[in-house]
């Protein structure tokens, strides 16, 4: 199942970047990445039937919906963008002459991502129904509550950030109203708070190592392609409005803003 997997990000990794070869905008990279886990775990829970059939449809149905949501959204973003992410413009420098091979490269390798985040479930459809003990039900309706408050979370988060973004009359200004009234990066924080759903759901069967999985997120988001990148940019494009926002409002945990 894993080579499978792995066949099947691939091929959709090269898709993208035939597709970038052309238009040149690399940000594509990160609605495959996100499509191809999404695919991963629906095509797992369908196929693979040893776990319990509630375990499978949460996986199935509830992660499902929270990739395929994050793949729509960044289809989204990208397909309004008029240049290149900035990430990957930068990259694009970096490389020179070299940036059709690099991104090659970095597609293919983005491709083996997509498989490790999508251990944590593919981990728990593998387990057979002997190993799921009577804690089951209550761990996936635990792991659903947590799904379901980090799902209305970001998409609310998103949208209200999209909308800011679609009025001509916000240039310049810093989205600090909403759920960015008390955190910089609400998104990120509910992004994370979503990776504790399956280490949660996980302890039905003693699989205790998928909580790396939260603190493995938390290190992507805190320190390197999250926040330290966006916190970069919104300086770079709004200077003192945004150190004015950086000084009343909570990084990542929502928290009342400071007067």
């Amino acid at each position: 199942m894993l080579l499978n997997l792995l066949v099947l990000n691939v091929f959709i990794m090269l898709c993208s970047w035939l597709l970038v070869s052309y238009n040149q905008r690399a940000g594509l990279v990160d609605v495959a990445w996100s499509f191809s886990i999404a695919l991963n775990v629906i095509i797992a829970a369908w196929v693979v039937e040893t776990a319990p059939l509630p375990v499978r449809m949460f996986l199935g149905v509830a992660s499902g919906i929270w990739f395929l949501r994050l793949t729509w959204h960044l289809l989204r973003r990208y397909a309004n963008e008029t240049v290149e992410d900035t990430r990957y413009a930068n990259m694009r420098r970096a490389m020179g002459d070299y940036q059709h091979l690099g991104f090659l490269v970095f597609f293919i390798f983005q491709a083996g991502l997509a498989l490790l985040f999508s251990y944590p479930m593919l981990k728990l459809l593998s387990l057979p129904t002997q190993q799921w003990n009577e804690w089951t039900l209550v761990t996936v309706i635990v792991a659903g509550m947590i799904m379901l408050s980090a799902l209305i979370g970001e998409s609310t988060a998103d949208q209200q950030l999209y909308r800011f973004k679609l009025d001509p009359q916000n240039q310049g200004k810093t989205m600090d109203q909403g759920l960015w009234k008390y955190s910089r990066h609400p998104n990120y924080f509910f992004e994370w708070l979503h990776w504790f759903a399956y280490p949660v759901l996980g302890m039905a069967v003693g699989c205790y190592e998928l909580w790396i999985y939260p603190l493995l997120m938390w290190l992507f988001l805190y320190y390197f392609t999250g926040i330290p990148f966006s916190e970069k940019q919104a300086l770079a494009h709004r200077g003192d409005n945004y150190k004015d926002y950086q000084r009343r409002t909570s990084m990542f945990i929502p928290w009342p803003p400071k007067q």
